[in-house]
């Protein structure tokens, strides 16, 4: 990198640095693999401060980022195609079990209703900031979120109904 950083450089690297386990949490959100999460964090970063003379507005400098580090896990997951799950050893079976349920059916969502089920639920974005990251009117985010919930709910009962 060279001496002299642009605004915008300087406040997505800040940004990087302070918000760095959220990303991993989004990153991790799609892959469920520590590895593969860091990889996509890493890459992303890259690309985040390569590309940072294109932020339009510095104070979407954060949902710009998540954005990037979502269409980076998705292509990640476009090539690894085979997604396995690690569980963690540390916690009981049932714990286990629902850890694997709960990302095999949010895994099952198509895109984009499962990053904005990820982003709502996991990550506790606003409705507003999803709308920004994604690129979408408000009114799509609300009814893509509600038919994403609609098919989990589904799936769930379909998994408890013993329907595979």
């Amino acid at each position: 990198m060279s001496g002299k950083e642009t605004r915008e450089e300087q406040c997505v690297q800040e940004l990087l640095i302070s918000n760095y386990k959220k990303y991993y949490r989004v990153a991790y959100s799609y892959c469920f693999d520590p590895n593969d999460a860091m990889d996509i964090v890493q890459e992303s970063a890259y690309k985040a401060i390569k590309y940072s003379n294109s932020l339009k507005q510095i104070e979407y400098a954060d949902t710009w980022i998540c954005k990037i580090v979502i269409n980076t896990a998705i292509q990640m997951r476009k090539k690894k195609k085979n997604i396995t799950y690690e569980l963690d050893e540390s916690i009981s079976y049932e714990e286990n079990f629902e850890q694997v349920l709960m990302k095999d059916l949010v895994s099952s969502l198509e895109e984009p209703e499962r990053s904005i089920v990820m982003m709502r639920f996991f990550e506790d974005y606003k409705l507003e900031d999803i709308s920004r990251v994604l690129e979408m009117n408000l009114s799509t985010v609300k009814s893509k979120l509600y038919r994403g919930l609609r098919k989990l709910k589904k799936a769930l009962e379909n998994k408890e109904e013993g329907v595979v």
